[in-house]
């Protein structure tokens, strides 16, 4: 598994990531779409910590940078 993201893609996957869980805690956003949501940010937070997304691969997208793969 190679990594296909840049560092900024990672953060801003993780900075989302965190304020969507915050507003979740938060009652912000609430029921279903909470929920959702709720999934869909611990997804953003884990691809940022793993830093693969495996959408990418199936796209043939690379964020990372010739720079950042060595």
């Amino acid at each position: 598994m190679k990594n296909n993201m840049s560092s900024i893609d990672r953060l801003v996957r993780g900075v989302v990531g965190v304020v969507v869980v915050l507003l979740y805690f938060m009652d912000v956003v609430g029921g279903t779409w909470g929920v959702v949501l709720l999934i869909l940010a611990a997804i953003l937070i884990l691809t940022s910590f793993v830093g693969f997304c495996p959408l990418y691969t199936i796209f043939g997208i690379n964020t990372r940078s010739d720079d950042e793969k060595k």
